[in-house]
């Protein structure tokens, strides 16, 4: 059975396949800030995909971690690739939803790379994600560069 985000809701970036994946910042977890759903009305994801420089909070749905510091690039390069990899693997049938602390420069990252991953060449990656995500995602310019070298799906 596949799960689906509400196109409309709350931070839900579709991706050019149709694939729905759902960023947000966890210091807006009660539906203060631009991309983070009111907990009474948005679903739970099936999978959750964390960047953050500490652990987060245990969640009810399963979940990884990437450490990846505030306003930096993940400290371990292979290991994001694979994660990144599989979440939007998993956007295919599952809610899969994608988390830093404020829901614009990592999650912006990450949602960057998933564009590559779904077909849009790296250097066009940001502005897709700003365009129809945030304006502002992707902060810094080394996270701008992760994105530029990210390699592309090979399905």
């Amino acid at each position: 059975m596949t799960e689906t985000w509400d196109p409309a809701g709350d931070g839900v970036l579709r991706l050019p396949s149709g694939r729905l994946v759902r960023g947000r910042g966890l210091y807006h977890a009660h539906g203060r800030g631009a991309h983070s759903p009111s907990a009474a009305h948005a679903p739970e994801p099936g999978f959750g995909l964390y960047v953050l420089g500490r652990r987060p909070p245990e969640t009810t749905w399963p979940m990884r971690w990437l450490h990846w510091p505030d306003f930096w690039v993940p400290r371990d390069r292979s290991a994001a690739i694979e994660a990144i990899t599989d979440a939007w693997d998993r956007t295919r049938c599952q809610r899969v939803e994608v988390a830093c602390a404020g829901g614009r420069g990592r999650t912006g990252t990450v949602l960057s790379c998933m564009v590559v991953l779904d077909g849009v060449p790296n250097r066009a990656a940001v502005a897709y994600v700003r365009a129809h995500y945030d304006r502002k995602a992707v902060e810094m310019p080394w996270q701008r560069r992760f994105v530029e070298t990210f390699p592309a799906s090979k399905s």
